[in-house]
């Protein structure tokens, strides 16, 4: 397979443009082996904030404090000074008429502030000015909750930006502007267990999460990062995988700043085993227009961001309520032992539902064994089934059989989590069912997930049974439950196997980067000759072929060629050969091969094409037609995409994406997504392709996508033809425009 390199990039390279290791911004920040990059200049480590001071405070000044009631600010200073107490800082309020605010002693200016203050909440409209001064300060961190700026249009992106600059060079670092007092919250401090960390760009939808304290699931920080003019979700996401009371991460993201920054956050996560769970508006147009407007972020095409969440194994989630529940359990529940799911219910019409619907999510529900089953029709009768799913029938479990059901499926080798659907509350079957279950699960280390579907929800058995069990994972909804069960397996699957790709990452350029380079032609799409030139300097086969000027060449090209031949037109302005006519296949003899190049090159001179050639070219017949290609996303950079070639990749739009750097696993993963993969095993008598000569393809293109990046604004191979198993892939046309 293609190779990874390793290396040092020096400044001396074409990559000059990279900030050098001496050159990161100031300020309280911690960094983790911040100055390793790979081939195209960009960091492979997160640069980690230490935001304890941010969160933890000694000193906290509060600059606009105000004590007149009915005014905002007495609201806002109000609840400073509540979270300052709780959390041990000292405020010192800044106002410059007013001697004290709540009997505190006011500083008149900035100026005035004592050494040392960790957090500035600015209570003022235009915070530039205010940050300016707290240049001259020692101070670590900044909040502004003004709005009016990039999510108000042109005008307000100019000034976040000058914003943005002040804070670089004051060397603070500051949450917003377009923020709130999330994370002056009070949270509860008489949970205990592993904890969710919040990280919301608008502080509304992050309520549901916070709530779940009610529930008596701990919240340890929350993170309202407004317009992310410095401090972003990825800073945060890389701080809060750090914190041991951390059990998970949830998010909920109108757009990303950085896509790279935010990759090498879950990254920091992935390798910590610290869940991520995060709802991503932009799903479609109406939802990406709507979050740009509010935020003032790019929120790139989603697939994109689909796939690279995938790859670095966040969760991603549609609804709040899902944030919820999925977050409690990756937070809570021990890594499974076994990664078969039991259904078990007293209604055998509820147990076939949610077992189907378990199937559909791809869970796996094994089916028991028949010593098992004979063991579980010692206390079900046996006219019914115990096979998984498993249904009681009602009665059993009133007594002391239902204890002895329960402990004998957690007991089953095969089995990592019992589902169990209790419809509605159903005295006293119900609730002695319940104390049964939360009481099994205080003695096993496997998951005990039950879905409580009363839409009243006042019920002692949920409120105070269900609801005080620390142990047992409650759900509202079948569907919810389903897939937070889902996503706990594929998290630990996903950590288990981790590697970083950006320990693997190539650190220095290919020998074939110095060929490519000769080829490009910025902001110029190069001929189909050249496109397959660069295509060779990267190991990428292309067909026997020859760039012909003349009639006679040509046949003179078809007879070392071999026939049959393809001719085609070759010119850095032909998009689109065969929509012009300018492709002519299964050309077998001399006079067949001059009247193609006379009407090719007439087709050319009458649509206005200019030509640097005709290309002769081998028949390629056999095998799948893929796509493989590579273009820009404003988001992440270069992006490698691979799918179904031909004309069905305009039909079907079969695809798969990746952002680089990753593996060969990644690789492989790609194929399996496809809803077409079935070609590439062989259909209706064709030999299976060669899938190895596929993915090492796709691995040379994100290894040209690494070191051309910034070259190449957009590249495809199409057709690949993937020939049968162990006879290789051949690019029969490739694509390249350079930017």
């Amino acid at each position: 397979m293609l190779g990874s390199t390793h290396g040092t990039l020096t400044t001396g390279s074409r990559r000059a443009r990279v900030i050098a290791c001496g050159e990161q911004r100031p300020g309280p920040a911690v960094h983790d082996r911040a100055c390793d990059l790979d081939v195209s200049g960009r960091p492979l480590y997160a640069d980690v904030p230490d935001l304890a001071r941010f969160f933890r405070p000694g000193s906290v000044a509060v600059i606009g404090a105000s004590d007149t009631e009915g005014r905002p600010n007495t609201g806002i200073t109000r609840q400073l000074l509540a979270w300052a107490e709780r959390v041990g800082a000292r405020v010192h309020p800044v106002h410059p008429t007013r001697p004290s605010v709540f009997g505190i002693p006011c500083a008149a200016s900035v100026a005035e502030l004592p050494p040392q203050v960790d957090l500035a909440v600015l209570l003022v409209a235009d915070p530039l000015p205010v940050i300016e001064e707290l240049a001259e300060t020692k101070v670590g961190f900044a909040v502004a909750f003004a709005s009016g700026f990039a999510e108000t249009g042109e005008a307000g992106a100019e000034a976040q930006q000058r914003l943005a600059d002040a804070v670089r060079r004051s060397g603070l670092r500051l949450l917003g502007p377009n923020t709130n007092l999330n994370a002056f919250e009070h949270f509860r401090d008489d949970l205990d267990g592993p904890a969710i960390a919040l990280i919301t760009q608008s502080g509304h939808q992050g309520r549901p999460v916070f709530a779940l304290q009610e529930l008596g699931i701990r919240l340890s920080h929350w993170a309202p990062t407004g317009n992310e003019a410095d401090l972003e979700t990825a800073d945060f996401l890389s701080w809060f995988a750090e914190q041991p009371e951390v059990g998970a991460i949830a998010c909920y993201l109108e757009g990303l700043k950085d896509g790279r920054a935010f990759l090498l956050a879950a990254d920091r996560a992935a390798r910590r085993g610290v869940p991520v769970v995060a709802v991503k508006v932009g799903r479609t147009e109406t939802g990406a227009r709507t979050a740009a407007s509010h935020t003032g972020k790019l929120t790139g095409a989603d697939d994109v961001v689909d796939a690279a969440m995938r790859q670095f194994g966040v969760v991603r989630v549609d609804g709040l309520d899902e944030l919820q529940d999925t977050a409690a359990l990756l937070a809570r529940a021990r890594a499974p032992l076994a990664d078969g799911v039991a259904v078990y219910s007293i209604s055998g019409g509820t147990g076939a539902h949610v077992a189907d619907l378990a199937a559909g999510l791809g869970l796996r529900l094994p089916r028991l064994s028949r010593e098992r089953q004979a063991e579980l029709h010692q206390w079900i009768p046996e006219y019914l089934s115990v096979a998984n799913p498993v249904d009681n029938g009602g009665h059993p479990v009133g007594d002391h059989r239902g204890r002895k059901i329960i402990d004998a499926l957690l007991a089953d080798p095969s089995i990592g989590a019992l589902i169990c659907p209790v419809t509605g509350p159903f005295p006293p079957l119900s609730d002695k069912l319940v104390t049964d279950l939360v009481e099994a699960a205080e003695e096993t280390d496997k998951l005990v997930c039950v879905v409580w579907g009363s839409p009243v929800g006042t019920e002692a058995a949920y409120r105070e049974v269900l609801l005080g069990s620390s142990r047992v994972a409650t759900f509202r909804t079948v569907g919810n439950c389903l897939r937070a069960v889902r996503a706990w397996l594929d998290h630990h699957a996903f950590v288990s196997d981790y590697r970083s790709p950006f320990d693997e990452a190539p650190r220095t350029l290919s020998p074939s980067y110095r060929k490519a380079e000769a080829l490009m032609h910025p902001g110029r799409q190069l001929s189909e000759h050249a496109a397959k030139q660069l295509l060779r300097a990267y190991g990428i086969r292309v067909p026997r072929e020859q760039l012909v000027t003349s009639a006679a060449a040509a046949v003179r090209a078809a007879a070392q060629v071999g026939y049959p031949v393809v001719m085609k037109a070759s010119g850095a302005q032909i998009a689109h050969k065969t929509e012009l006519g300018l492709v002519k296949v299964g050309l077998t003899s001399a006079s067949q091969v001059r009247d193609a190049y006379r009407e090719l090159t007439d087709i050319a001179r009458y649509e206005g094409v200019p030509l640097d050639g005709i290309l002769v070219c081998q028949m390629v017949e056999q095998g799948v037609e893929m796509v493989v290609g590579m273009t820009h996303d404003d988001l992440f950079g270069p992006t490698v995409t691979v799918g179904l070639g031909g004309v069905l990749v305009e039909v079907l739009h079969d695809a798969a994406v990746r952002v680089p750097p990753f593996g060969e696993d990644q690789a492989r993963a790609m194929l399996t997504e496809l809803r077409g993969r079935a070609l590439l095993d062989g259909v209706r008598g064709r030999p299976p392709a060669d899938r190895e000569a596929l993915v090492e393809v796709v691995l040379r293109v994100q290894r040209m996508a690494l070191e051309l990046g910034d070259q190449v604004s957009e590249l495809d191979i199409n057709p690949l033809m993937v020939l049968p198993r162990g006879q290789g892939a051949v690019a029969l046309d490739a694509l390249v425009v350079c930017r």
